[in-house]
């Protein structure tokens, strides 16, 4: 049963915090995005990932600021009513769910195909394989806080594990001569390159979400957001810089420079390696938003922009069950 109360458990810490933020922001893209970027405007693009790397933490830092001061669930729709008012806040929690519910079946579509390319497999499996993550993301969610928060350790621990071992495992086959000309097309394609990463680093705002659920928000946020931003930045460059120096991009077709690399280093092995990774990162990914999207949802009930019955918590779990 529900328990008619509203209350939310406070569980997340820093290391919860990062995870969250880590899953929210690392996407597939990072399986494909080095190798676009660098077929663009060849090692030039390397001052794209480090620029935007910079660039990213003032934006991480507001959403974190704000959460610090308005600790409440559904931040960005909180942020969103503040700001512009109700109907500008009930607008963010439809687009929210709107794009939930377009995204979430594409991504792991996505993911399960990645398998496919691994281990031939039929386009019912695929589907099958798809909707199997979106129902783990529910189930764990059901959980509680703090059962998501663990998974969603687990999950990026085993993504940065995966991404360190792809890229120390191609550092043989880096050559130092692979990054010259720096600029094989001048300095116009940076910006070009620049814009198509730009997206690699948005998702800081989802953890704004669950920031009702924060231990302690005042410490808690800062800690995580200098921590997050760090490693993100690390794996984004190492991975570009892998891909440039093995040149992976040049593979052409439709393989991911990552897979190339894997490849090259791994053997048979590395669409194995890439499937896995890309399988587990899309799978943090879904589950992270999934957890950020109920509390939108949660948050707008509360306020009657949706429904009143959505903003019941689980007696046990103390989650939002029926946003989700």
């Amino acid at each position: 049963m529900s328990n008619p109360s509203t209350s939310l458990r406070k569980a997340v810490t820093t290391r919860y915090a990062v995870a969250l933020y880590m899953s929210s922001v690392l996407g597939s893209g990072i399986l494909v995005l080095p190798g676009l970027a660098a077929q663009i405007a060849g090692p030039a693009s390397l001052i794209a990932w480090v620029g935007l790397s910079l660039a990213s933490y003032p934006l991480a830092y507001t959403f974190a600021s704000l959460s610090t001061r308005r600790p409440e669930s559904g931040g960005v729709y909180g942020f969103a009513r503040e700001s512009f008012g109700p109907r500008a806040a009930n607008a963010v929690s439809w687009l929210f769910i709107i794009w939930y519910i377009s995204g979430a079946p594409v991504v792991t579509v996505i993911a399960a195909s990645y398998l496919a390319y691994a281990v031939p497999m039929s386009r019912t499996l695929i589907y099958i394989i798809a909707g199997s993550i979106m129902l783990a993301a529910f189930l764990i969610n059901y959980r509680g806080i703090i059962v998501s928060s663990r998974v969603q350790l687990a999950v990026i621990t085993a993504i940065v594990g995966l991404l360190v071992t792809a890229v120390i495992a191609s550092a043989p086959s880096v050559n130092s001569s692979n990054f010259s000309p720096f600029f094989p097309q001048g300095l116009l394609p940076i910006g070009v390159s620049a814009a198509l990463i730009f997206w690699s680093y948005l998702g800081y705002e989802n953890v704004s979400n669950v920031a009702e659920e924060f231990k302690n928000p005042e410490r808690d946020f800062h800690r995580s957001i200098l921590y997050s931003v760090a490693i993100i930045s690390l794996l984004y460059t190492s991975v570009a810089v892998a891909a440039i120096g093995t040149q992976a991009y040049k593979a052409g077709g439709n393989i991911a420079p990552f897979a190339v690399m894997l490849s090259n280093a791994l053997g048979t092995y590395g669409a194995i390696g890439t499937a896995v990774l890309a399988i587990v990162i899309i799978f943090g990914t879904v589950n992270v938003y999934t957890t950020g999207i109920s509390r939108v949802i949660y948050a707008s009930a509360k306020e009657g922009g949706l429904p009143r019955f959505l903003d019941k918590v689980h007696a046990r779990t103390r989650v939002p069950n029926r946003t989700l």
